[in-house]
């Protein structure tokens, strides 16, 4: 697999529904290629953090061969939102103008049931990832997978990346175990880490990352929390993944004490 990394871009033209209450009310839509997207908004819960989390969350999976649906960048027209009569989706999508992200939307798909067996590796895999990039949320209560032609997709990656938030020690971040990893809806089946471990290093490497950082838009890192320009903030991304991959271990082995 290349490691160009590109993502195209589609116009929104109609909002369809939100699809559940929460921070980051993500929505139904329709975009200008006739596709309909669940789409993530700028506006919404963290914001563009959010934004970037889903981005290189779900482009480390797809490097991985797992399923995920495409992404998409989702450009909103000033206007789009005028007309909605919902006060509150009104706002979401008067502050979410500009450059957002889109999920294609998997018709038909239905949310993965925890007692289904999966692939030993396959599920060592998932958890590779989300011990990997920080994701605190594919839990029994939340396992965001989908089920859909009979294979197990990945949804949501949203809410990883949390060294983002508070943005300070940044290579102690990275070498962190990853405690909640124990929540994880497949650890019981992840049977196989050390190989889903190796393979991993196998696919990912600084030349991706530089490419997955680089895909960042600059219009997502112009942060008031943060004193770095958007280079810098890149930079730091990349470190993080760098230095995280380098030292798997250490959430290799808080997975398996916690499988233990």
């Amino acid at each position: 697999m290349t490691n160009d990394l590109s993502l195209r871009t589609v116009t929104v033209m109609r909002y369809i529904l939100p699809l559940r209450e929460g921070g980051s009310l993500p929505a139904l839509a329709e975009a200008d290629d006739d596709f309909k997207y669940v789409l993530k908004f700028r506006g919404a819960g963290h914001g563009v953090k959010m934004l970037i989390s889903e981005l290189l969350g779900g482009m480390i999976a797809l490097k991985l061969g797992l399923q995920i649906p495409e992404l998409v960048f989702a450009n909103l027209d000033v206007d789009f939102g005028r007309m909605e009569a919902d006060e509150e989706i009104q706002d979401l999508l008067k502050f979410s103008e500009g450059l957002n992200l889109g999920l294609h939307f998997l018709s038909g798909a239905i949310a993965y049931d925890s007692s289904i067996r999966v692939d030993a590796l396959l599920a060592s895999k998932i958890v590779w990832l989300d011990a990997f990039t920080t994701n605190i949320d594919r839990t029994f209560k939340n396992t965001n997978l989908l089920m859909w032609h009979k294979e197990l997709w990945i949804i949501d990656n949203g809410a990883s990346f949390y060294f983002h938030h508070s943005w300070q020690n940044f290579d102690a971040s990275a070498k962190t175990p990853f405690k909640y990893v124990k929540d994880h809806v497949l650890l019981s089946q992840a049977s196989e880490l050390i190989q889903a471990d190796q393979f991993a290093k196998e696919h990912l490497n600084d030349e991706f990352f530089r490419s997955l950082v680089n895909l960042i838009p600059d219009d997502w890192l112009q942060w008031n929390d943060a004193d770095e320009n958007p280079e810098e903030i890149r930079e730091i991304y990349f470190q993080f993944l760098k230095t995280r991959l380098a030292n798997s271990e250490i959430f290799l082995n808080e997975a398996q004490n916690a499988r233990g």
